[in-house]
């Protein structure tokens, strides 16, 4: 990553210096995510069934825009898809969206789950040994679950959304003359029963670098955490997590 450094004061924020790209920066990037679902989900902090789900390949993508104002926020956009069936024999009764499933009985069951986060960020630090960023993240998130009794079919649904606000930190160290960076970025947040994070981190590789464009190879290891306390009268205890790789364009 090739950046020219501007230095900037954010003094009515922090006391630390900042650095910017003098031009504007356009980021867009992408990662194939094959992870492994665990957890549980119901109508209540204390009613829910824990699911087997399937382990599958997951699609996440973002947009970045950074530019040289040193007050202004830069901006970035990220999309993440988390969908997964499982099943699970039920060791006690089981209520999801008004109906009630007796113990003993066999469950299948569909989660699709979106998320668009919004960030605004400022970098700390920006060049080629430290970069720096950190900010406020609002992410929109959208479920659908579906349970359904294996044998008699009978099934009942709940689809629910709504906002989370969360800290956003990102970094990356550069290894000097090599092309490689180890990176970790980050958004999470905890109150009243929810606890939510969204964490990764790994290597990347400069596989091309000059003034027109730049294109970074990234593998890593993410984890995404949904603990939700009445989300639209949705209530879950799940983690996604496993390998990544993907690629970054910087323009």
């Amino acid at each position: 990553m090739k950046k020219t450094i501007l230095a900037a004061s954010l003094a009515l924020m922090t006391c630390t210096s900042a650095q910017a790209d003098t031009l504007l920066g356009l980021y867009i990037g992408g990662q194939a995510w094959a992870n492994q679902a665990s957890g549980s989900f119901g109508e209540g902090s204390k009613d829910q069934a824990v699911f087997n789900f399937d382990d599958e390949y997951q699609g996440s993508y973002f947009i970045a825009f950074e530019h040289p104002i040193p007050l202004i926020p830069n901006a970035k956009i990220a999309s993440t898809s988390l969908d997964t069936v499982g099943g699970t024999q039920l060791s006690a009764n089981f209520e999801f969206n008004g109906q009630v499933y007796s113990a003993n009985t066999t469950l299948d069951t569909t989660l699709d789950t979106s998320y668009i986060d919004y960030t605004l960020y400022y970098e700390l630090f920006d060049n080629d040994l430290l970069t720096f960023d950190f900010g406020l993240t609002a992410r929109e998130i959208d479920t659908y679950i579906k349970v359904e009794d294996s044998v008699t079919t009978l099934n009942s649904d709940l689809t629910a959304s709504g906002y989370i606000p969360m800290l956003y930190l990102s970094t990356i160290v550069g290894l000097p003359f090599t092309g490689f960076n180890f990176f970790a970025e980050g958004n999470f947040v905890s109150y009243d029963d929810n606890t939510v994070y969204d964490v990764q981190a790994g290597i990347s590789y400069e596989l091309l670098d000059n003034l027109a464009v730049d294109l970074d190879l990234t593998v890593g290891y993410r984890t995404v955490k949904l603990e939700l306390n009445d989300l639209d009268d949705f209530y879950s205890d799940m983690t996604f997590d496993g390998l990544f790789v993907g690629a970054i364009v910087h323009f």
